[in-house]
């Protein structure tokens, strides 16, 4: 999440508030945090930013911070004592996400963010920052840690979504352990939301190799997961995070997905973010993503000639064979997406989806930028793409003629 420190606090307590950039009526101002940099600032708000100090002239609680712009009306921040301002929501983001817990039974050798054994729970306070959710909010995550380590509270957190924004879809990234018990599945089923989408991690189609990786025998329960999910008409996803250890089986594993979860909603592939445990166990992990291309474009045509939507996330387009590039989604949450001054100019660089900013230096030899595309060509790839995935109204697409054997032999031709 995006965070910002403060230059002075005169809070002594921790604050959950709305941001608003103008005056709100007296009566609702006690869940804002007006920002502002005028002098006289009304009373009754949780707390004033502001780029200047203030704090001698009003009792509210006063954060002085470098700048203001940072601050949209409609975000939800947390201000701690110690004057971090923490942006738990941002009202134009498009990856918002609740973090019910940073605890895991999992312990993958590749994980950004390495679990805690104990912790005091947080659904409480994760329920009053949904009920500051703007009501037409399109997309709520929810995260770890393992969210179902909260037990059933993980649907109290589902229904008060359901409840302040009825709008937005949810997704919950999970590893699927806990919906081997198929009464835990049923609960999650017997919310009834309109949009739920569950992202598992599948790392092998070999139950050792997957159970390393996770640091847990649990490949078997995670695939009982699956089914219970799928019984009750779930959606789920299922993720890969491809690096040194999983990139040989990728066409394997494709396989695998194809013949034991046809029903499963989207595929995708991950590019590895190298923080945290990723970053320890950088020497077995990692791999130019450019030196597997061969194995992901198997895999991702494999899936998609069978009519499985298929993605590729946390890419760079630059690195990816034409092919591809189609496959590509901006996956990267906009507080952690950078790009490099030999992005500047690529004629691509719109639609990459960038690098995370916790890579530091572990990022491909094969980066550069792309003057120009075939762009018949390109057109044509990514158009039938959509096509197959539903993007694109089959009866007026001018590449429907080509046929989806075409396709597929187009695409072979290209790599």
């Amino acid at each position: 999440m995006k965070q910002l420190n403060s230059l002075y606090n005169s809070n002594a307590e921790e604050l959950l508030g709305r941001v608003t950039l103008s005056g709100k009526n007296i009566f609702n101002r006690s869940a804002y945090i007006l920002v502002t940099n005028e002098q006289n600032t009304p009373k009754g708000y949780k707390a004033i930013i502001s780029a200047h100090d203030f704090s001698d002239k009003i009792s509210t609680p006063c954060i002085k911070v470098d700048n203001i712009s940072d601050f949209n009306e409609g975000d939800v921040i947390n201000i701690s004592p110690n004057g971090e301002v923490c942006f738990l929501y941002e009202i134009n983001s498009a990856s918002n996400a609740i973090f019910a817990t940073a605890r895991c039974n999992h312990r993958c050798i590749m994980c950004p963010q390495p679990p805690v054994q104990q912790e005091k729970d947080r659904t409480d306070f994760n329920l009053n920052l949904i009920k500051l959710f703007d009501k037409n909010t399109q997309e709520v995550g929810i995260t770890g840690g393992e969210p179902t380590m909260i037990g059933d509270r993980l649907f109290e957190i589902i229904r008060q979504i359901k409840k302040s924004c009825p709008k937005a879809a949810i997704s919950i990234l999970s590893n699927g352990v806990k919906f081997a018990d198929i009464d835990y599945a049923a609960k999650l089923a017997a919310c009834n939301h309109h949009d739920l989408q569950i992202d598992i991690p599948i790392f092998s189609d070999i139950a050792s190799i997957h159970n390393h990786i996770v640091g847990a025998k649990t490949f078997y329960k995670t695939v009982q997961g699956l089914y219970n999910l799928a019984q009750f008409g779930q959606q789920i996803g299922l993720r890969v995070v491809v690096h040194k250890q999983t990139y040989k089986r990728l066409p394997q594993l494709a396989d695998y997905i194809y013949h034991n979860f046809p029903f499963v909603t989207q595929v995708a592939f991950m590019q590895m973010e190298t923080t945290g445990l990723a970053e320890t166990n950088l020497k077995d992990l990692w791999i130019d993503p450019y030196s597997y291309n061969n194995e992901l474009r198997e895999a991702v045509l494999l899936l998609n000639d069978r009519d499985i939507t298929t993605y590729i996330y946390n890419a760079q387009l630059c690195v990816l064979p034409p092919e591809l590039r189609p496959f590509a989604k901006q996956s990267i949450s906009e507080w952690k997406d950078v790009y490099l001054p030999v992005c500047d100019g690529c004629v691509l660089k719109n639609e990459c989806g960038g690098f995370f900013s916790t890579n530091k230096n572990n990022i491909s030899t094969h980066i550069h930028k792309i003057e120009y595309t075939n762009s018949c060509t390109e057109g044509i790839i990514n158009n039938i793409v959509k096509l197959k995935n539903g993007g694109i109204n089959e009866e007026t697409n001018v590449f429907a003629c080509f046929g989806i054997y075409r396709y597929n032999e187009l695409l072979r031709q290209r790599f």
